[in-house]
């Protein structure tokens, strides 16, 4: 949309994100990162992973974070935005962000209104279809009012209000697959550091999130009701805030999981009623993009044909199946013995498409990319080794390095990712001067 990115952080209150810290997933005490980006640099056409693995079955402890830029710079709390600096890792840093959701939906309002987008609110009471074709032709408003359309964009959230209700779209049920059913949200006041990542700490029934804003922490606690109730999660919750909170728990309610069909004649649906995977890898607004570009490029000139409906409809059901077992994998492949959700999750049958990446990252080291899947190489391997999915063996090519260039190799890299990110500024320090949030939205005692 072409945004100022520094009014858009401003505006939304947001911060700047680096990766995502998963606290007690591998194993109660151990935390590792997954970052955004990178890691290391691949040599010979051989991916870092395979080196870092040698060299770990050396005896070298080096953690893989110590090979990424944005999981160095995490650690220490400092943050900037890519720079010209030639082939290096500064100028290529990747990262996301924080935000206030309803600041970001208010941003974006503002935004289309301007630009001519006409806005009629009111609650939709019946939908008139076509006795032909069973499109929809109109839908009627409590007003009275009657709004005709060619084309039809479901936002109306799990509900699915047009393309469940008169269109029976059909919902793919997951939860044998991600059990959670629940989160409990509230926020609390800010408390320093304001670090450049999002933290999930696992619970006995489920996880917690914690996500900086510059005004305040958001934090949930995403749980699975057949293990623990909504009350003691709550408690759970409210026992483990970083600062006092400033509002009431309030409970959400989901079914992870999705639509048969996200296109079905001539209604779309996108958000939560296309479906739903929870929030542990922040997918949910991506998956929003990614189902408004599709549409754009799919966008039909005149009538709408099974051609553009069918293959939006494949896309998102290869996008949604990659993202679902990306998510299970942190679940299946957790060290948290004891606690009777967690041994299921760690025994359960998975998905035969998560199978095989795992089954050949166990046996060799070996990860791919399917097609334009959201998390790509990096990723799987971080939360894999992460949580101790550890490879028998590694790609033959990295033992033709001995082990003394390999070693100084590896501690090169690890040296020159701890320099940059010393040199970047604090966190705070850079939203303070790119980005504040507006002086009138900064809460009584506290700075800019």
């Amino acid at each position: 949309l072409g945004l100022d990115e520094n009014d858009f952080v401003r505006q939304t209150q947001g911060t700047f994100k680096l990766g995502i810290q998963f606290v007690d997933w591998a194993a109660i005490g151990r935390t590792y990162l997954h970052p955004f980006g990178p890691f290391g640099t691949d040599i010979k056409g051989v991916s870092f992973h395979a080196w870092w693995l040698k060299l770990r079955s050396l005896g070298e402890p080096a953690d893989l974070d110590d090979y990424s830029l944005p999981a160095v710079a995490a650690r220490k709390g400092r943050f900037m935005r890519p720079v010209q600096a030639g082939n290096t890792p500064l100028a290529t840093l990747s990262y996301a962000f924080h935000f206030d959701a309803m600041l970001y939906a208010r941003y974006l309002r503002n935004y289309a209104e301007k630009r001519g987008v006409v806005r009629t609110e009111g609650k939709v009471v019946d939908v008139q279809l076509d006795g032909e074709s069973g499109f929809i032709q109109s839908v009627q408003l409590a007003s009275g009012e009657r709004i005709q359309a060619d084309l039809f964009i479901d936002c109306s959230g799990f509900r699915g209000l047009l393309i469940e209700q008169p269109l029976k779209g059909g919902y793919e049920n997951w939860t044998h697959w991600l059990p959670c059913d629940r989160a409990v949200a509230v926020p609390c006041e800010r408390v320093e550091p304001l670090v450049p990542y999002t933290r999930t700490m696992t619970r006995r029934a489920g996880w917690q999130w914690r996500i900086p804003l510059q005004h305040r922490i958001g934090n949930g606690h995403v749980f699975c009701s057949r293990h623990i109730s909504e009350d003691e999660a709550a408690s759970i919750l409210l026992a483990n805030l970083d600062g006092e909170a400033t509002a009431d728990p309030r409970t959400i309610r989901f079914q992870t999981g999705k639509r048969r069909r996200a296109w079905v004649r001539n209604v779309v649906a996108i958000g939560l009623s296309s479906g739903f995977i929870e929030p542990l890898e922040s997918t949910s607004i991506h998956v929003i993009q990614t189902a408004v570009n599709r549409l754009l490029e799919l966008l039909p000139r005149g009538a709408i044909t099974d051609a553009e409906r069918d293959e939006y409809n494949r896309r998102t059901d290869f996008e949604m199946s990659r993202i679902r077992d990306f998510i299970i994998l942190h679940y299946h492949a957790n060290g948290r013995e004891g606690d009777a959700f967690w041994d299921e999750v760690r025994t359960m049958e998975i998905p035969e498409t998560l199978q095989r990446k795992m089954a050949l990252f166990r046996s060799s080291g070996g990860i791919f990319r399917d097609g334009d899947e959201l998390f790509d190489i990096p990723g799987w391997v971080q939360v894999m080794i992460g949580q101790n999915v550890i490879p028998e063996r590694w790609h033959p090519i990295a033992d033709q390095a001995s082990e003394d260039k390999l070693k100084l190799f590896l501690d090169t890299i690890a040296q020159s990712y701890l320099r940059d990110a010393v040199r970047m500024p604090d966190h705070a320090a850079y939203l303070s001067r790119f980005a504040p949030m507006p002086l009138e939205d900064v809460p009584a005692g506290a700075s800019a």
